[in-house]
């Protein structure tokens, strides 16, 4: 049922009559052995976001699997924070580990906490201090390289920035820009046709097609480019590094360093705080340049919290309407888009018996763009996200980091280089989009991005003491 409160949802469950149970259905328009791949790779976002008219619940199929989508937030929240009911395994999981290793975002549960507890301290807030150093030189290089007036393709430009950012922050010395090209390319095509080498069956994966080749070319580069970064910089003496602290945090528990693990840690980070921070920085100046309005008050916040032409650290806490205009930007356009779980025992949700080995599918689409949980649910609305207005939300409402045990580890550090990048951005430019822009997300990849989006960038006039 719908209530009277903006911004609430459908109420949870009981059989006592006081509310509506929760309801479970199944999607229309699945074909024989593809399923409903066909609606993921046209426009994930109106098909995920259309299965809440089919129930609480919804079934779909990814390729011949059957799959559950959980579409109202208490039982997206359910899933997401009971991961070891819900668990990281299976058989799409077994290839996401082939690609992307057992890193803490693809182990399972029995290997989670202890790679959590490794990982943590290396995301502390007075480590986030030392790694905002490297990113404000970083968002100043691109930003300064800029001329007056010029064109750029956003994603692969912003993806650059965040890439030169991790590997500066991951490892001891500089990575040569050479290197950091060849992961960047070998990045974009393993996670490029993700869900693709997810999905399709083994045997069609091992055909000699062109893209089953580039695929196999790119992690072949990755497992030689990342061990050999990995033990170059073991051998620098530098404390300061992401790298470092995940050594430390081994020494100090005891736990034996291993190559490949840290392999697999490298890999996660690497993919992780790239892909999500270009994403969203694209996805924000996308909806920056067709709200004018939303633009200038960017703008005037940037003027007045920044001291220069560039964001620091320290104002953070001086942007509050910046990290409105990213969370919104979030909701609707999460780069995380698409994961799955695997139930690890028999169990019932909305009220659906599941046998184990069930794959849940955890997406925001169909929450985030609900217009019974958000008012004007497909517009760009920076203030739903004001403390008042966002207070009366449920929980679930927002999973753009997920929940529980599995929160993103890195969102403070992604959010923090995604505000500093957007309020250096709009301190010194005009941003519109140029004709042509092709915002149809790529096919089946990894991270929710646009296919091609070209901005135009002009330098905010003398007005402004940025002649």
């Amino acid at each position: 049922m719908n209530s009277s409160v903006p911004g609430a949802a459908k109420t949870s469950t009981s059989n006592s009559g006081e509310s509506a149970p929760f309801t479970s259905g199944t999607a229309p328009g699945g074909r024989p052995v593809i399923g409903h791949v066909l609606p993921l790779m046209r426009d994930p976002a109106a098909f995920l976001a259309s299965l809440p008219a089919f129930g609480d619940l919804v079934e779909i199929r990814l390729g011949t699997t059957r799959a559950h989508v959980p579409c109202h937030p208490e039982l997206l929240w359910q899933v997401m924070v009971d991961d070891r009911l819900f668990d990281k395994g299976g058989k799409y999981y077994d290839r996401v580990r082939e690609m992307a290793g057992n890193g803490v975002a693809t182990c399972m549960h029995d290997d989670h906490r202890r790679q959590r507890r490794l990982l943590q301290p290396a995301f502390h807030a007075s480590r986030l201090i030392r790694y905002a150093q490297i990113m404000e030189q970083e968002i100043a290089g691109l930003t300064g390289a800029w001329s007056r007036a010029q064109s750029i393709d956003a994603y692969p430009v912003l993806y650059g920035m965040a890439l030169r950012t991790l590997t500066r922050t991951l490892f001891s010395s500089q990575v040569d820009a050479d290197t950091v090209e060849g992961i960047r390319r070998s990045f974009d095509t393993v996670f490029g046709g993700f869900f693709q080498q997810m999905f399709l069956p083994r045997f069609t994966r091992r055909l000699p097609l062109p893209g089953n080749l580039r695929h196999q070319r790119a992690l072949r580069h990755l497992r030689a480019a990342v061990p050999q970064v990995i033990a170059d910089s073991r051998e620098a003496d530098d404390d300061g590094n992401l790298l470092a602290a995940l050594l430390a945090a081994h020494a100090d528990q005891d736990v034996p360093v291993d190559d490949a693990q840290l392999h697999d840690h490298v890999v996660t980070v690497l993919a992780a705080g790239s892909e999500t921070v270009a994403a969203t920085l694209t996805w924000s100046l996308y909806l920056l340049a067709s709200d004018p309005q939303a633009q200038e008050r960017l703008q005037a916040e940037a003027d007045a919290a920044l001291a220069g032409p560039v964001a620091t650290w320290d104002n953070l806490p001086d942007l509050p309407f910046t990290r409105r205009v990213l969370t919104e930007t979030i909701r609707l356009y999460p780069p995380g888009w698409m994961f799955s779980r695997v139930t690890t025992s028999d169990t019932e949700l909305a009220g659906k018996r599941l046998p184990a080995g069930t794959t849940i599918v955890i997406t925001p689409f169909p929450v985030h763009r609900n217009p019974e949980i958000f008012r004007d649910a497909g517009s760009f609305d920076p203030d739903r996200w004001l403390p008042e207005r966002a207070a009366p939300l449920p929980r679930g409402a927002f999973s753009g980091f997920g929940a529980g045990a599995r929160k993103c580890i890195g969102d403070d550090f992604g959010m923090g280089e995604c505000a500093m990048a957007l309020a250096t951005i709009a301190r010194r430019w005009d941003v519109r989009a140029q004709p042509g822009a092709d915002t149809r997300p790529v096919p089946l990849a990894g991270f929710y991005r646009p296919r091609r989006l070209s901005l135009q960038l002009t330098r905010r006039g003398p007005a402004e003491g940025l002649a």
